[in-house]
């Protein structure tokens, strides 16, 4: 299994779990890839999380949303609704984003279904999110669970695949690349 550890600052603070804390276990679990959201703070506060997180892990650093601070990390993931702010076109959008963040960096999307991956496929990206595979806790707007289809699903992407929302360090996968685990790493 590889790592794409989740590192929700929401989820930190309603478990009163120290950034630092959240990295040790990542880093423990020999993570990959580490991922910062959150969907609440300010830039500045983002950026500050990113810079600590730098100094502390030599991983793969990718930031959720907030491309503008591209400089500070190795890469951006958006979902399907962050990539209609940048332009109602999907398409469009992530050309938009690859322009701003360059061609050194990571680009990855989420997706939810066959026509998303199929879509992906057509797309200046680096690799998917793919989900969710099961009910998760800390995510309240997950409409679909795709189960045992995620694999199948997976195998038509031609980028990298992130099996997302629910997923455990014990699930097995055919054609994903990453489990993205957040709180079960905490647990």
């Amino acid at each position: 299994m590889r790592l794409y550890a989740l590192c929700d600052q929401e989820l930190l603070d309603k478990k009163a779990l120290l950034l630092e804390d959240f990295i040790e276990i990542a880093k423990q679990k020999n993570a990959e890839i580490l991922q910062y959201r959150n969907k609440n703070a300010d830039i500045a506060f983002i950026k500050q999380q990113l810079i600590k997180i730098r100094k502390l892990y030599d991983g793969f650093l990718i930031v959720n949303d907030a491309y503008e601070l591209i400089e500070f990390c190795d890469g951006v993931h958006v979902g399907q609704e962050d990539l209609r702010v940048i332009d109602k076109d999907i398409f469009t959008a992530v050309k938009i984003l690859r322009e701003v963040v360059g061609k050194d960096k990571i680009i990855g999307i989420s997706t939810h279904n066959e026509n998303e991956v199929l879509e992906a496929n057509k797309m200046d990206l680096n690799y998917i999110g793919l989900g969710a595979y099961r009910d998760t806790t800390t995510k309240s707007d997950v409409s679909t669970v795709l189960g045992d289809k995620l694999d199948k699903i997976a195998s038509l992407s031609k980028h990298y695949v992130a099996a997302i929302g629910g997923v455990q360090e014990n699930d097995t996968f055919t054609h994903v690349t990453y489990h993205v685990i957040g709180s079960g790493l905490i647990r």
